[in-house]
């Protein structure tokens, strides 16, 4: 059986007892996690570890806390009051968390599903959508991830353009994949507006309601965005329920 799961967020036992629920069993199942794996929640290190122990039978995508986390371990950004990362930070072993991270994945199209943390630009197909997380999946193993952490913190820029290369690219990229929420007529990512509950600020669009959005009629499973809450459709999974807000997983 195929499971896909939302944004966890540290929040292990609501994991544990989900697995349970669903009796789930590496042997037999396998598990898409989208993203947000760690952080806000109360054992981030416990919620890695469970899914490191899932093996192959789990595929975990990371998003934009995930993220966060690398930067925090490489010195690149502090660790906020808010985060709950000290678990794995102060980990005589955090060493091999932070290589676990870095090979996870960005984006996945398997079962006829594309499953990402947060969503594609609408300027994307599918198979651009999987270059670029490749592209992303490669630095985040190579030599200059730091170098990268360094300069990825960012909104610019905000619109895609196919000649954007190095850094931007990059930044972009990521900034997609793990953040993005709302887009203008043109695509344009907006980071200002995040609440999902209701309507769209004038101007802009859910991006996956943006006009002309090239992967119209590809399945998409994502996370990210916990004020959207559930959403089913047979060509859309919207799967962060806001667990570490008191949600359900």
């Amino acid at each position: 059986m195929i499971y896909l799961i939302g944004d966890v967020q540290g929040c292990c036992d609501a994991l544990d007892r989900l697995l349970a629920e669903i009796g789930f069993s590496p042997s037999r199942d396998h598990a898409y996690v989208l993203g947000d794996l760690v952080n806000r929640g109360p054992r981030s290190l416990a919620t890695l570890r469970r899914l490191r122990d899932l093996g192959s039978a789990a595929t975990c995508l990371l998003g934009n806390h995930d993220w966060h986390l690398l930067a925090a371990a490489h010195g690149v950004r502090p660790v906020h009051a808010t985060d709950t990362l000290d678990d794995i930070l102060g980990a005589p072993d955090r060493a091999r968390w932070i290589e676990w991270l870095r090979g996870r994945r960005m984006a996945v199209h398997e079962h006829g599903w594309l499953m990402l943390h947060a969503g594609v630009a609408p300027q994307w197909d599918l198979e651009l959508t999987l270059r670029l997380a490749r592209e992303v999946e490669r630095h985040l193993q190579s030599d200059s991830l730091v170098d990268f952490l360094k300069v990825m913190y960012g909104n610019e820029p905000r619109l895609w353009n196919p000649a954007l290369d190095g850094n931007d690219r990059l930044r972009f990229t990521v900034n997609v994949l793990t953040r993005i929420r709302f887009v203008d007529a043109d695509g344009r990512l907006d980071f200002k507006a995040k609440d999902g509950s209701g309507p769209p600020p004038p101007g802009l669009y859910r991006w996956f309601e943006a006009p002309g959005r090239r992967t119209d009629g590809v399945p998409i499973a994502f996370g990210h965005w916990s004020t959207l809450g559930l959403v089913e459709r047979p060509d859309l999974l919207g799967l962060d329920t806001g667990c570490v807000w008191g949600g359900q997983l």
